[in-house]
């Protein structure tokens, strides 16, 4: 699981939502929110940010940490 999808299981799970319910209030489908909590490499940065955007956050550029590449 990349370090996106769990924050946003985190989150989520800390706001008490089901993965449904998150679905609902993000405007996301559940098949979506599926697959980036678990991990999905190609998911579209767009719906990434939206997603994050119900904690206040947003995907932006930075630097790769080279231990999660090995890992």
């Amino acid at each position: 699981m990349n370090r996106i999808g769990i924050y946003i299981k985190t989150e989520r799970k800390r706001a008490g939502l089901t993965q449904e319910e998150f679905a609902l209030r993000s405007g996301l489908g559940l098949r979506f929110v599926r697959e980036l909590e678990q991990g999905k490499e190609t998911v579209r940065l767009d719906k990434v940010n939206q997603a994050l955007a119900m904690f206040g956050m947003e995907a932006v550029p930075g630097e790769i940490d080279r231990g999660e590449l090995n890992g």
